[in-house]
C-alpha cells in the first residue's frame, strides 16, 4: 500500500499531465487558479509538497475530482455485504442497518418450515409480508391465507399469528417488521 508521501510526490507529474492534456502554459494556469507561475512550476516538478489551498483550484481547472487528482488510495469497497443470519432452517438477509424503526430482511424459508409447530404467537409491532416466489401460508388469528408469488400481506403483530411455506421447493419473502408498531404508508393506490 501507497504511503502518503507517495501519493502527495505523485501529485507532481499528474499535475504536468493534466496541464499539457488540456494544451495549458503554466502562465495560463496561473490566471485562471490565482497560483504563481513558480509555485506552479514548483508543483509540478515535486520541490514543493501540495496543499488543500492550492490542490483546490487546480482540481476545479482541470475539472478533476480531488481524489482523482492526488490519485488517493482506495478506501475500500463501498457495497454493503449483508451478513445472512440462519435460524430453524431459515435464512434472514437484514436489508437495513438502522437499529430502530422499521427493519427489513429477505427472508428465505425452506419447504415444510416450521414443520409441525403451527402455534400462533403475538408481540409488539407490525409486519409487511411480501411473497417473492413460492408460496407462504399465514395463520392470522381465525383465518388462513396462502399467498402466492408477488402477493402481500401486512397485520398488527399483538394479533395471533404463524407463517411457513407449504411447498413446493422453499420460498423467498421480503419482510418490513416496525418493532413499535410502526407501518407502511402507501401514498399511491391504482384504481
Amino acid at each position: 500500500m501507497e504511503s502518503y508521501d507517495d501519493v502527495l510526490e505523485a501529485v507532481g507529474s499528474r499535475l504536468r499531465s493534466l496541464r499539457s492534456e488540456r494544451g495549458t502554459t503554466l502562465s495560463q494556469l496561473s490566471e485562471e487558479t490565482g497560483i504563481s507561475v513558480s509555485t506552479l512550476s514548483r508543483l509540478e516538478s515535486g520541490q514543493r509538497r501540495p496543499t488543500l489551498e492550492l490542490l483546490l483550484p487546480l482540481a476545479r481547472a482541470h475539472q478533476v475530482q480531488l481524489d482523482e487528482l492526488v490519485d488517493a488510495p482506495p478506501t475500500g469497497d463501498p457495497r454493503i455485504y449483508a451478513k445472512p443470519i440462519k435460524r430453524h432452517g431459515t435464512v434472514h438477509i437484514p436489508l437495513s442497518r438502522r437499529p430502530g424503526g422499521l427493519q427489513a430482511f429477505k427472508q428465505i424459508l425452506p419447504e415444510g418450515y416450521p414443520g409441525n409447530d403451527a402455534q400462533q404467537k403475538t408481540h409488539e409491532g407490525y409486519d409487511w409480508i411480501y411473497v417473492l416466489s413460492g408460496r407462504v401460508r399465514l395463520k392470522l388469528g381465525d383465518q388462513d391465507f396462502i399467498l402466492k408469488e408477488g402477493e402481500v400481506a401486512e397485520f398488527d403483530t399483538r394479533v395471533p399469528h404463524w407463517f411457513g411455506n407449504p411447498g413446493p421447493g422453499p420460498t423467498e419473502v421480503l419482510c418490513l417488521y416496525g418493532p413499535q408498531g410502526e407501518r407502511l404508508h402507501v401514498r399511491a393506490r391504482t384504481k
